[in-house]
C-alpha cells in the first residue's frame, strides 16, 4: 500500500476556508480600521514624520502605543483631517471614506472598553 504524499492531497474545504470568524463587533472593526490607518501612515516616511511630530510619540514607542484607544483615535484624526489623505487611505484599504469617519466615531464613544485577553 502506497502512502500519498502531502503535496498530492487535495485541500479540504476546512483547510481552505477562513481561519477566523468575521468580526461583527463595531468596536473591533473600528480598531482594525485604526490599525490599518496606522500602517498607512507608517508606510510613507514623510507622513509618518509629520504624525510623530504632531503626536510627540517616538518611533520606538509607536508599536506599544497602538494598543491605546486614545492613540488610535489620534491616528484616525490625523488621517481624517485632510481630504486627500482620507481618500488615499480609503482607496488603499478598500473602504469608503465615511467608514473611516464612522470608525473614528465608534472609537470616540466614551462607553468603549477594549477587550484585553
Amino acid at each position: 500500500m502506497m502512502i500519498p504524499q502531502i503535496r498530492d492531497r487535495k485541500l479540504t474545504e476546512r483547510q481552505t476556508g477562513p481561519l477566523k470568524k468575521p468580526v461583527q463587533n463595531p468596536r473591533e472593526v473600528a480598531e482594525i480600521v485604526a490599525i490599518q490607518a496606522l500602517s498607512f501612515v507608517a508606510s510613507d516616511p514623510e507622513r509618518l514624520g509629520l504624525f510623530l511630530a504632531e503626536t510627540g510619540i517616538g518611533p520606538e514607542t509607536l508599536r506599544k502605543s497602538a494598543g491605546d484607544p486614545n492613540f488610535l483615535i489620534s491616528v484616525l484624526d490625523f488621517v481624517l483631517r485632510d481630504d486627500a489623505t482620507v481618500k488615499a487611505f480609503a482607496s488603499v484599504s478598500e473602504l469608503h471614506p465615511t467608514n473611516v469617519a464612522a470608525a473614528r466615531q465608534v472609537l470616540g464613544d466614551p462607553h468603549w472598553e477594549r477587550d484585553v485577553p
